[in-house]
């Protein structure tokens, strides 16, 4: 599904991404772990077109993406949800949903014209919560409200593979359980989903592979379960 071949990313003169690679294979779940700073949001950003690469190779559905520009990317059926959740603030939660919506056609007359599930109701099946907020502005959601809209509005894509970037950070524990449950239904929708994730315990609950990274470098791949006994990767998340 997707395949990152030894990818170099700057920021400004600072070479964050240190021949990174990883791959994601159909409705499979794979983390992305490491502590903040570690290079988790570049990885994100560098797979979307936010980031130039000065070296490497991304590959999705056996398509190079390198060179696409971000928008060119989604509507090959890549959904994001970002750190900061990226809610227009002056827009309602309809409109919001509705961007993802416009484009999700695109992608639907991409793959042959194939009729596709009605995306705001698979959206409104994760997140019942949502249906509520419709009418209400970006700016006075809650924290948990926003990646709500936010998952809700990458989905309205009808995405092959959804980036999640930090989807628990900032969740109460309860609120947390409630995020696990849509990522697991999202999986069986026949979604791949890319994840990045500051805490080991929360990735090991939900994916089925993992890749540490640390200083812009991959240190670990495997199951949840040999990273959470690996001397390297406890060292590199503790600090």
């Amino acid at each position: 599904m997707l395949e990152i071949k030894a990818i170099h990313t700057y920021r400004g003169a600072a070479h964050i991404l240190n021949s990174v690679s990883l791959r994601v294979d159909q409705r499979e779940v794979v983390c992305l772990v490491g502590r903040n700073g570690a290079g988790k949001t570049t990885t994100i950003e560098s797979i979307m077109g936010f980031l130039p690469l000065r070296a490497g190779q991304i590959l999705f559905a056996n398509e190079d993406l390198t060179n696409l520009a971000p928008h060119e990317r989604a509507k090959r059926g890549i959904g994001y949800s970002p750190e900061d959740c990226g809610v227009f603030p002056e827009l309602s939660v309809d409109d919001n949903l509705m961007i993802g919506r416009w484009l999700g056609d695109e992608v639907s007359r991409r793959r042959d014209r194939v009729v596709r599930p009605d995306p705001q109701t698979q959206a409104f099946g994760l997140f019942p919560e949502v249906q509520g907020l419709l009418q209400r502005q970006g700016m006075y959601l809650s924290g948990g409200q926003r990646k709500m809209v936010a998952i809700a509005r990458a989905m309205m894509l009808s995405p092959s593979l959804l980036l999640l970037d930090e989807a628990f950070e900032g969740l109460a524990p309860v609120v947390v359980n409630r995020f696990t449950e849509a990522v697991m239904k999202i999986k069986a929708l026949g979604v791949s989903i890319l994840m990045a994730e500051s805490h080991l315990a929360a990735a090991s609950r939900i994916g089925d592979r993992l890749y540490v990274i640390d200083r812009g470098e991959i240190i670990f791949h495997g199951l949840p379960k040999e990273a959470r006994t690996d001397e390297r990767v406890i060292k590199a998340l503790r600090g």
